[in-house]
């Protein structure tokens, strides 16, 4: 254990003793809030209103008892008949006019004949047509809908808005923050995990292997085996720290990148526990993921011949990220989480969507560090091949 920690420290040292390295570790996280918060500035400027804008309806058979109300709403109205609704709904949808609602002839009087209590046949329906692809327009619409909403409250709901458009949205506050982090952070975290493990390996392998060191290192009297698992570990806390911080950048610029709907998005929903497990299965992951790169880098005579064969890797681990934004949630057969890599992203999509089942969990985590410990018997195995490392 002694020579381990000797030769972790040698890579700790090598890395934060190396200003260069410490600065590429932090950029990433850097460039991702900057970048994902310039792209959601943009695109709030795009889908948000214009300021200052009033909208314009157009009416068809508009009662005498909601235009003043609506008016007073500074929605301005200009009626037409039922002729020039087609007309109208074009415009619509080339973003030339807002909205268009079209209410019953005699509507005022429907309304007032139509008992609640016995609820015989329908309430009278007003039919309101906008787009919402246009900002402008989907403002109007949800202005409109929330007047004419609370009117109808206050009628003891004598009539209905858009009865074939049923909200049926009952998704509380938690459950949409959670839909949302589970969809994304999965395949962000996959990306940022085998980023961190793909900047340090290499190099720390490849690198000394082609500047000479490494052969130094084997002619010691230091085990093969034991230099083998003094750089995985070394390069899997490293690699934790770099994707961790890529991980916290990422969280917080998801708001800035939505908008700024930071009721959207809200990390405060998770507990402890699902904490401690989502760390059990990152670490487990990231161990996994550098005995990979490793036995890669190994292989290879230069730093830029390992990061070359990497690359299939990489393309495996970003596809694989992508399934968790597919499926409707995390996997619930255990089969399915002893398969490498598969496993830690339905892990991590079942804990960011709160519905996991904590022996899968544990199930994945504990196969990835039985596949690590494979890999760092491969790695010692190559180690102790001359053909393999003293090829230059």
């Amino acid at each position: 254990m002694k020579n381990v920690l000797t030769v972790m420290k040698k890579e700790f040292a090598r890395f934060f003793l190396d200003r260069r390295m410490v600065v590429m570790m932090l950029l990433p996280a850097i460039l991702i809030y900057v970048v994902y918060s310039f792209m959601g500035t943009a695109m709030t400027s795009m889908f948000a209103p214009e300021e200052g804008y009033d909208p314009v309806a157009f009416a068809v058979n508009l009662p005498g008892s909601l235009e003043p109300y609506l008016k007073s709403a500074g929605i301005r109205i200009l009626q037409t008949d039922a002729g020039g609704v087609e007309g109208i709904k074009e415009k619509i949808s080339l973003k030339e006019v807002d909205l268009c609602m079209v209410f019953p002839q005699g509507f005022d009087e429907q309304v007032a004949a139509y008992d609640v209590q016995t609820a015989t046949g329908f309430a009278p329906n007003i039919e309101v047509y906008f787009n919402s692809t246009d900002p402008n327009s989907s403002e109007a619409f949800r202005h409109v809908y929330a007047l004419l909403d609370a009117y109808e409250a206050s009628l003891a709901n004598k009539f209905d808005v858009n009865r074939e458009i049923l909200d049926a949205d009952l998704a509380s506050a938690e459950d949409m923050s959670a839909s949302i982090i589970s969809m994304l952070m999965p395949m962000l975290l996959m990306i940022f995990l085998f980023s961190g493990c793909v900047g340090l390996a290499p190099e720390s392998i490849a690198g000394e292997k082609e500047r000479g060191t490494l052969a130094t290192l084997l002619v010691t009297p230091l085990g093969r085996s034991q230099l083998a698992a003094g750089k995985i570990l070394s390069l899997a806390g490293l690699s934790f720290l770099s994707g961790a911080i890529s991980a916290v950048a990422t969280i917080l610029a998801l708001p800035n990148l939505m908008g700024g709907a930071e009721e959207l998005i809200d990390a405060g929903i998770y507990g402890a526990t699902d904490y401690a497990f989502l760390a059990f299965v990152i670490l487990s992951t990231i161990l996994l993921l550098v005995a990979l790169i490793s036995i890669i880098s190994a292989f290879a005579k230069t730093v830029k011949e390992a990061t070359t064969t990497i690359m299939p890797l990489m393309i495996l681990v970003m596809l694989v990220g992508v399934t968790g934004m597919f499926g409707g949630g995390a996997q619930s057969q255990p089969l399915y989480y002893l398969i490498p890599i598969y496993s830690s992203v339905q892990s991590m999509s079942g804990i960011f969507s709160l519905d996991y089942s904590a022996s899968n969990i544990v199930l994945s985590a504990v196969s990835n560090l039985i596949y690590a410990g494979v890999g760092g018997f491969v790695l010692t195995k190559m180690f102790n091949s001359e053909k393999v490392m003293f090829s230059r």
